[in-house]
């Protein structure tokens, strides 16, 4: 949901002699055909032992814990040839920082009490005080992941150009016209379905009308997204829209007869490992637009499955050419403060172009500043969380480039894998 500025991170000249903040373990080493899979927690290793430059990781810790981004910064954690090298959390009292605005009545608290309350400590950032922090928009990104598992399988059966209102009762929608007829399952997964949608608003805390908010506080979210009128042409324009992966959900559930948290827990949780839990808006259809919490290393896993193509431990997960569509730079995104060419965007996957390079980092993005960050050429996976998300705030978040620093040899070392 949320798109914060971003700012590369200058190298500081501080130098740590000690080393105390890093995994200081020796990697593990598996026979060299064997690739390690962290289904049951990942391994740790030293930075050094997989390629990174501790100096360069002392220095980034610095800032992030410092507050150089955000003082709302609540962890941040670099994996490598299977391998965790680094994870650190920061601790906050939200509940005293947010009371103020837990009690008021507003974009992110349209119903003062409960799951959509964002001030809400019980809620955000970390569901009911445990070690899952929200995912926002990555949800989007996972929504697309089980989409893909489920084409797989077969229990998705349907075409992506598939009309959207093939499962709906049109004659129940409002502002139906040709162009709506036209928008398809690919127009979603994409962002370019062409419905009138103001998410900007609820980013920004600017304007209380803004779509999401109201959609929120609504009991009817697919309702709501599919009443609001065309703007234009199906797949022309790329336009954010929390509204069309919700309708991802609710289509999901008409096209396999499945749930779509079942069927993640079942198909790509589980085997995965991970632990997570998924809100559900009030009417009881899966949060996919923001519901999402995952911890540290349980969201690297998905970053991990994508590096390997969707394979994992000898299961695939999902097809090879769903993870390269996925990752199809389709469309082009608004410019950012500080990104001013902005990204690309695939099937739910944000794409950064690196400066001089061929390359992108593959990205999954949640409003307040969740990121996972893959850099498929290094074999790097990056995550950060936190939770920023005052309309007043100056925080920033680091762009990719910031990261690749850390990377002193391109591949992995003989036998950290």
């Amino acid at each position: 949901m949320k798109k914060r500025t971003m700012l590369i991170a200058p190298a500081l000249t501080i130098v740590l002699a000690s080393t105390a903040l890093l995994f200081g373990g020796k990697a593990v080493t598996p026979p060299a055909d064997q690739t390690p899979w962290p289904t049951k927690g990942w391994a740790t290793a030293s930075p050094a032992s997989v390629g990174l430059d501790e100096q360069v990781l002392l220095r980034l810790e610095i800032d992030m814990a410092s507050g150089k981004y955000s003082k709302m910064m609540d962890s941040f954690a670099v994996f490598r040839c299977g391998k965790k090298v680094f994870e650190r959390t920061y601790p906050h009292d939200y509940a005293k920082l947010y009371g103020k605005e837990a009690g008021e009545r507003g974009p992110y608290n349209e119903r003062l009490t409960g799951r959509y309350n964002y001030f809400d400590s019980y809620w955000h950032p970390y569901y009911h005080g445990t070690d899952l922090h929200t995912m926002q928009s990555i949800s989007k990104t996972v929504t697309s992941v089980i989409i893909g598992a489920a084409i797989l399988r077969g229990d998705f059966k349907a075409s992506l150009d598939t009309p959207v209102l093939k499962y709906l009762d049109t004659s129940k929608v409002k502002n139906v016209d040709d162009r709506k007829r036209r928008i398809t399952l690919r127009n979603l997964l994409t962002m370019t379905a062409g419905l009138d949608w103001n998410a900007e608003g609820f980013i920004t805390g600017s304007d209380p009308l803004n779509d999401t908010s109201l959609m929120e506080a609504s009991d009817d979210w697919v309702q709501y997204a599919i009443d609001k009128p065309m703007v234009a042409e199906p797949g022309k324009v790329w336009n954010y829209n929390d509204g069309g992966t919700v309708m991802l959900a609710y289509i999901f559930q008409k096209e396999t007869g499945q749930d779509i948290d079942d069927y993640g827990q079942k198909y790509l949780f589980a085997p995965l490992g991970i632990r997570h839990e998924w809100k559900r808006s009030y009417l009881g259809l899966v949060d996919t637009e923001g519901g999402l919490y995952l911890n540290d290393g349980d969201l690297a896993k998905i970053g991990y499955l994508y590096l390997h193509d969707g394979l994992w431990d000898g299961q695939r997960i999902v097809s090879s050419a769903w993870v390269k569509e996925s990752l199809t730079p389709y469309f082009q995104t608004p410019a950012e403060p500080d990104v001013r060419d902005g990204f690309k965007y695939g099937f739910k996957w944000w794409l950064f172009k690196l400066p001089d390079s061929t390359e992108y980092v593959w990205m999954a993005r949640g409003f307040g500043g969740q990121n996972l960050e893959l850099f498929p050429d290094e074999g790097l996976i990056v995550t950060f969380t936190m939770w920023d998300i005052l309309p007043s705030s100056t925080g920033t978040e680091p762009t990719p480039s910031g990261f690749l620093p850390l990377v002193k040899t391109k591949t992995c070392p003989a036998g950290a894998h």
